[in-house]
């Protein structure tokens, strides 16, 4: 016996709704494992500086937003299990281990902390930074893409690491330092590598509450409302900061904010 034509038409909608669901999900996967398996390009071999930096920058942007999609996915986690809490509603057993699952990789791992206080001090680190200050950050310590650790370690942003093997040994290390320049398997690696250092770092606590008060008053969080608080980045300190600034006044035009 067919179906009453309404509960066949009812059925047909819902499975051109959910092949739809299910195609606009493999295209977002596929088109997210591109940007995230992308490699770097030659930059080297492009001549002219404005076609250089152009094309860093879209090279770059990409990367940077699905990284930051990445963060974005958990901190409106933890704001819904926010809303929760706020409600008196104690999270059950999965979603207090996924809390924990968060808490870990965000370097908080305080057992002591009571769920809202352990949302609170997560919302703290689980957020996104500017794009624009991504891509500054990137072209200042990379020679847009050109230098030994980009080219040879896919390391974009010039961070260390401190177990021998652990990357690429700097040509004038001084006698005595064991430092090496993080080597990263894709440019991507180290983008993602980027937020997590600015996200938990003790050294950038100033950049995170700079960060919670503009948002805490709906003000933009801008690139260059964040870049006074890099002043440990570099061992230039303020001058960095300044050559941060300039450069993204500089290149405003070519980036999101």
């Amino acid at each position: 016996m067919k179906p009453p034509p309404l509960v066949q038409a009812h059925k047909q909608r819902y499975a051109l709704a959910l092949g739809l669901a299910v195609l606009l999900t493999l295209t977002w996967w596929l088109n997210a494992s591109r940007v995230e398996s992308a490699k770097l390009p030659d930059f080297s071999i492009i001549s002219d500086i404005p076609e250089l930096k152009t094309r860093f920058f879209e090279f770059l942007e990409p990367l940077a937003k699905a990284a930051n999609q990445t963060v974005l996915e958990d901190r409106d986690w933890l704001l819904e299990l926010k809303s929760e809490l706020d409600q008196d509603k104690q999270p059950g057993w999965i979603k207090q281990r996924s809390l924990n699952h968060i808490a870990v990789r965000y370097s908080l791992d305080d057992k002591k902390l009571a769920p809202g206080e352990l949302v609170e001090q997560l919302l703290l680190r689980v957020d996104t930074i500017p794009v624009s200050l991504i891509l500054v950050q990137a072209a200042a310590e990379s020679g847009w893409g050109r230098s030994r650790f980009a080219r040879q370690g896919n390391n974009l942003f010039g961070e260390w690491c401190y177990t021998k093997g652990c990357g690429l040994v700097p040509t004038n290390r001084p006698a005595g330092d064991t430092h090496e320049v993080k080597a990263f398997d894709r440019p991507y690696d180290s983008v993602t590598s980027y937020l997590h250092t600015l996200n938990t770092h003790p050294a950038y606590k100033s950049l995170r509450q700079k960060r919670q008060a503009l948002r805490s008053t709906d003000r933009a969080v801008t690139g260059f409302a964040l870049a006074g608080a890099l002043i440990f980045y570099s061992e230039r300190r303020q001058a960095y900061v300044n050559e941060i600034k300039t450069m993204l006044r500089q290149y405003n035009q070519l980036m999101d904010k």
